[in-house]
């Protein structure tokens, strides 16, 4: 039995699957159209301390 043909089909194959997957990524098959409406629900990142944000200043008085 030769196993010449069947090696040559083998790749061909996986060449043929390699193409046509490098085509749907380039063809946008995979982007998310999704994603950033549900992105701008995330929490932003806390303020990192500083000057600006130091609460060890008193603040206004709190109402009676």
């Amino acid at each position: 039995m030769d196993l010449g043909p069947l090696i040559a089909i083998s790749v061909a194959l996986g060449v043929l699957a390699w193409l046509a997957f490098v085509w749907s990524v380039k063809s946008g098959q995979y982007d998310d159209p999704e994603g950033p409406k549900y992105r701008m629900l995330d929490d932003d990142e806390p303020p990192r301390p500083g000057p600006e944000h130091d609460d060890s200043r008193p603040g206004p008085p709190a109402p009676p």
